[in-house]
């Protein structure tokens, strides 16, 4: 089920950002796991290229089931989010699939893909979204629910779902005006205008910006670059720095403060924790090892 390979193809990288990695292919993604020096870093790849990676209901249970595999894997130490095909991240919903459903299914899709982008909320694991292309409708809030978002200058943004006489359900509504001023998100979502990434880098929804190239791979290479950043630090620190970071937010300053002091709380038992301040002491690069 699983064979190693030279990532060479869509995803050729300079030479010294060349990598490993173990592939598993399900219908509607492909998970690659990378190995050598970026070993810790899981690629999970939106694998629809004929409906431009549209959403369906496949794909949403395919995503789900593992992100809650993932959560349990001590190695995973960030998650990429892309696309296997050049230009495009996720055109939204699968409409065609959408349209053949009754009322309930209808429902019942919805809400599974609203717990989804919940789920990569609320993941430990730092989560990056790589957007080299088109994000629009669904595929724009898996990118909002992702911690750092990453976009070639040739990426375009919107929740377009006002369009279609529906609004955003997978988060959408919630997610964009805790990220922008809410009246610049009402107009986004009220018109369902299509914004460019300097835009979107503008209004402070995306961290970066970088030049496409001819790979079509650029913010694939910048969130790599960023993922190799956020490996060498301590992996218990880390997932307790996000949880501090999302509950936080959630509440009163006084009670954020709370919650960093527990998250804080379990940091100091650990070995990680020893381990950092022996490398530091004896001028060494520390060896975390998750415990």
């Amino acid at each position: 089920m699983f064979k190693k390979f030279k990532f060479f193809n869509m995803r050729k990288l300079e030479s010294h950002l060349f990598f490993r990695s173990i592939n598993r292919k399900l219908s509607d993604i492909v998970i690659d796991t990378l190995t050598g020096k970026n070993a810790g870093i899981y690629v999970i790849s939106f694998n629809r290229p004929s409906v431009k990676n549209a959403v369906n209901r496949n794909m949403i249970n395919e995503l789900a089931e593992t992100f809650d595999s993932l959560s349990f894997d001590k190695s995973v130490r960030v998650i990429i989010l892309c696309s296997s095909s050049p230009g495009i991240f996720c055109a939204g919903a699968d409409l065609k699939e959408r349209s053949k459903l009754s009322h309930e299914e209808t429902y019942q899709c919805v809400s599974k893909f609203r717990s989804l982008t919940s789920q990569i909320e609320s993941l430990s694991i730092p989560t990056i979204a790589a957007i080299d292309g088109v994000a629009l409708g669904g595929g724009f809030e898996i990118a909002l629910a992702s911690d750092i978002r990453i976009a070639s200058t040739d990426a375009k943004f919107g929740l377009v779902e006002t369009k279609l006489a529906i609004i955003p359900g997978a988060g959408g509504t919630q997610r964009l005006p805790r990220i922008v001023n809410p009246s610049i998100a009402k107009e986004l979502i009220y018109t369902g205008r299509i914004i460019d990434a300097k835009t979107a880098r503008e209004y402070g929804i995306v961290n970066h910006t970088v030049e496409q190239d001819s790979t079509k791979t650029a913010a694939y290479k910048k969130a790599l670059e960023i993922s190799q950043e956020i490996l060498p630090n301590g992996p218990i620190g880390v997932k307790m720095a996000k949880i501090a970071i999302n509950k936080g937010l959630e509440v009163d300053m006084n009670t954020g403060c709370a919650i960093e002091e527990s998250c804080y709380a379990r940091v100091i038992p650990t070995k990680d924790r020893i381990e950092g301040f022996t490398a530091f002491l004896n001028k060494r690069a520390p060896k975390y090892t998750g415990e």
